[in-house]
Order: structure tokens, then sequence, then C-alpha cells
């Protein structure tokens, strides 16, 4: 009985790890596929570590764990997951060290409590691991979710924080025996599991931290995005005004050229006047939405001595033009931030091309950026204006990009920065 109680407390832990993990990991997969693929992989391992324990008991799986579960489970999500690199194993590693602490607990528990009987050990861990998930579900799961799409620095430390966790619960509860045949070192294994409470409390903290900021960035930028739109529109109708005003002097102009015979110079005229009324009206492209923020732009630039070539190729038809004006608004932004970091020397002109292409709407924007940037291709620039100009307004282009059923590309070209948004033509 013993035995059989110890045998599916392990078991039961080790499938609430896998549980526990697919709470709060990314799937590149849809839903369904991601459910039939995790029951059928994990099925198998599961089975093939539960005729282990039968078969070795549960001391030498102990031993094993780390190559019959850990690893092939570790590779087995790698190919299902959408993130990579270190967000990928911390997630993993949190799970795993999350499930790894309340088993180490619990057998802590059973042993000074249960006098090794191990009724107090499987009591306690069928209630606390789906309380566990609870509290993950509920509490961790949307943020944690939010954090990995929005935060792109810090996740190698936080990993590598889990990873040495890991290791050392792993060698702390199975190596040389398993801990229950250790009391000399059970202070020190509560020492370690305090410790590690603490120290992912502190992580937890830091992350919803950088994620309250990234919050605030993107509260930052829609109230920006709204005073591009109310400022565009004031600039045009105190322009228009004008325009109006000085239609009088044009006309008289106008009148007198043609009264007195000169036809050519009267056209030369009406072309400087189209020109004029162009560069007043700031028709870059029919959409008016998009038109009044390359406009806008195209204004500011010029007050920093910078010339904006615009190619949008779109036409009058129905877009999304909340989510296509936050990408020109935060990508044009960023080109300014990027330019005030140049010298006047150093300021080239801004390029904006908007246009179909086989099924997708491609958007390149093209500015100068500072000597020795370097930003490889699937990566984000550092956040901040002292560092690289770039950054605050990206991750608001990767998500409205993503919400047309795109994506986003940044890096460095032969002097200048090239931020490149593809969007699906589905979603226009």
């Amino acid at each position: 009985m013993k035995i059989l109680m110890r045998d599916l407390s392990a078991f039961w832990s080790m499938f609430h790890v896998i549980f526990l993990f697919v709470i709060l990991f990314r799937s590149r997969y849809p839903k369904k596929k991601t459910v039939l693929l995790a029951a059928v992989g994990m099925g198998l391992l599961m089975l093939l570590n539960g005729v282990g324990l039968v078969v070795l008991g549960l001391e030498a799986m102990g031993k094993l764990f780390f190559f019959t579960c850990s690893i092939p489970s570790f590779v087995f999500f790698y190919v299902l997951s959408a993130d990579k690199g270190f967000r990928y194993i911390l997630t993993f590693c949190l799970a795993d060290t999350f499930c790894l602490w309340i088993m180490g607990v619990t057998l802590l528990l059973d042993s000074c409590l249960g006098g090794g009987r191990n009724v107090l050990l499987f009591v306690s861990r069928l209630l606390l691991l789906p309380l566990a998930e609870y509290f993950a579900y509920r509490f961790l799961r949307k943020p944690y979710l939010e954090l990995q799409a929005s935060v792109e620095r810090g996740w190698g430390v936080f990993a590598g924080m889990t990873m040495l966790y890991y290791v050392l619960l792993t060698v702390m509860l199975y190596y040389p025996v398993n801990i229950e045949n250790r009391p000399e070192d059970f202070f020190l294994c509560l020492l370690i599991l305090l410790l590690m409470g603490f120290n992912y409390a502190t992580i937890f903290f830091s992350l919803y931290n950088q994620l309250l900021l990234f919050r605030k960035q993107q509260s930052e930028r829609s109230l920006q995005e709204q005073k591009v739109f109310l400022e565009t529109k004031l600039e045009n109708q105190q322009q228009i005004r004008r325009l109006k005003h000085d239609m009088k002097a044009y006309t008289i102009t106008l009148s007198g050229l043609l009264a007195a015979g000169n036809t050519e110079q009267a056209v030369g005229y009406l072309r400087d006047i189209g020109s004029k009324m162009d560069a007043v009206m700031g028709q870059f492209c029919p959409n008016p939405y998009l038109n009044a923020v390359v406009s806008h732009y195209s204004q500011k630039l010029q007050e920093m001595g910078v010339e904006l070539k615009p190619d949008i190729q779109v036409g009058e038809e129905e877009l999304p033009y909340l989510e296509l004006c936050q990408i020109l608004t935060n990508g044009l932004e960023n080109a300014c931030d990027a330019l005030e970091g140049l010298s006047v020397q150093e300021r080239s002109e801004v390029s904006v091309q908007m246009k179909y292409n086989r099924g997708y709407l491609t958007i390149r924007i093209m500015n100068p950026c500072r000597e020795g940037l370097c930003v490889e291709k699937g990566e984000l620039p550092a956040t901040g204006k002292k560092e690289t100009g770039h950054g605050f307004g990206l991750p608001t282009v990767r998500d409205a990009a993503k919400k047309l059923g795109g994506d986003m590309l940044c890096y460095t070209q032969e002097g200048s920065f090239v931020l490149d948004v593809m969007v699906k033509s589905d979603f226009l």
C-alpha cells in the first residue's frame, strides 16, 4: 500500500507537470491540433514512464527522470511552441520547477508529519497540484502570455534562474538517494525551497512591472496617435483657410496673364498653384486616414530638414484604417526619433512604401540610423531613444500586423533602418 501510494503520487505529479506547462505555453498550431498532438505525445511518454515505475521502481526512475521525461518533453513541446530561445526555456523550466517545488514540500511534510507512510504525500499532491493549475490558469496565464508577446528583453536571466533551480531540485530530491531516505538533508532542502519561492516571487514581480510599463507605453502611444490625427486635421483646416485667402490674388494674377495673352506663363502659374495646393492638402494617397498620417509626418520631417518620399499604392477601397494607421504612425514616429539622434549632415530622406504584392499588403519604412546599429532579422532593437532611437512603438506595429494576419520584420541595411510589415489582403 505504501509503495502504491508513492507510485500513484509520482505518476499524478508527472501528469500535472505536463498539464501546467500546456497552460502557460503558446502553441504554433490551432488549439484542437495542439491538444490532439499533446495528448498523443505525452500519453505515450507517460505510459513509458509508468511502465518504468513498475519495472524499475521510484528510486531508479527518479535518477532517470531527466532522461526519460524532461528531455523528451522538452524536445516535443519545442516543436509545438510558438516561442523559441529563452522564452521557451523559461516557460518549460517554470512549469517543471513549480511542480517539483510542490513535490519537495509534500515529500518533506509526509516524512516529518506522516511517518513516511505516503498517505499525506498522496492526498496533499492530489489537492495542491490541481489548485496550482487553477491558480496558473486563472491569474497567471493571461498576463504571462501578454508578457511573452510584448516584452523583448530579460528572458535570458530569468530562464537561467529557473534552469539553476531545476538542477538543484532534481539533485536535492533524487541524488544520491531519494530525499525521504536522507533526513539529515531535510533542513537544507527546506531552505532551498524557501529561497526558491522568494526568488520566483521576485521573477513574477519583475515581469509584472515590465508588463505594466509596456501597457503604459501602449497607452501613451495610443494618445500620441490620436494627437497626430487632431493636429493633422487642425493644420489642414488652417492651411485651407490661408489658401482660400490667397485665391483672390491667384485669380487676379491669372486673369492678368490671360488678358495679356501670356498663355504659357498662365499654364506655368496654374501648375505652381496646383503643386502648392497638393502640398497644402497633403495629397499622398486617396485614402483620407492614411493620407492624414503621411501628411502629418511629411510636414514634421520637413521641419527637421528631411524629405519624406511616399509611394502609397492604395486606392479609396475600404481598409482597416485603425491598424494600418497604427503601423504608419508608430513606424514614422520611430523614424523621427532615430533622426533626432543624428547630426544634420547624417540626416537623409525617409521613405514609406505601401503596395499590394501576391495577396499581401506590404509596408516598408526606411530611415537613416546611427553608425554601428545592428539589428538581426526577426529581432527588435533595444527600447529607448537614448540607446537606438527605435523600440517603443515596434511592439504596437507587430501586434497590429498580427491582428491583420501578418507580421513585422525589422533590420539594418547599408546605414538604414528598415521596417517591413506584411498583412493579408483577406483581412483588408
